[in-house]
């Protein structure tokens, strides 16, 4: 069973590889951001959903960034897939890769999930948002790509 993280918990600290080269870290992202940080999970770089979600991101990163948010992708395609598709999508903000799913695991975003009726383990398309102290503000777990973005920027109260 996947333990999921609840506001008021402490956000599992990471640093991931990123697209472009070089590493992403909760604690640079928290120093970097007034009001905390977005970690959102993601199943796979460039399929229709994760594409979606990652293009409302990036649609939505200047009234996020301008709210005080820093915005992280964390999946675990490889480094290689992940710069394909930012440099397709022109994406603007940290792709992280967690291969061996440490990240996704300590977050609550890789367990049992149910498609099309089979049973399989994956990753749970999840958002956490981490406050500046480092633990959780909002934890969303098993959301809809498609306007998942904008219900999150309306939770947040972050205007257009």
């Amino acid at each position: 069973m996947t333990t999921r993280l609840e506001p008021g918990d402490k956000a599992p600290d990471f640093e991931l590889p990123t697209a472009g080269g070089g590493s992403v870290s909760l604690g640079d992202l928290r120093a970097s951001a007034s009001q905390g940080v977005i970690v959102y999970f993601y199943p796979a770089a460039s399929t229709p959903g994760c594409t979606k979600e990652a293009c409302d991101f990036r649609d939505s990163l200047a009234s996020l960034q301008g709210a005080g948010y820093a915005v992280v992708g964390i999946s675990p395609d490889k480094v290689a897939k992940l710069e394909k598709f930012a440099d397709a999508e022109s994406l603007t903000f940290p792709l992280a890769s967690d291969e061996d799913h440490a990240t996704l695991e300590a977050y609550g975003a890789w367990g049992e999930k149910k498609n099309y009726g089979k049973t399989f383990v994956g990753v749970i398309r999840s958002t956490v948002v981490v406050a500046p102290d480092g633990s959780v503000s909002l934890a969303q777990y098993n959301v809809r790509a498609t306007g998942h973005v904008a219900r999150l920027r309306k939770a947040l109260g972050v205007g257009e």
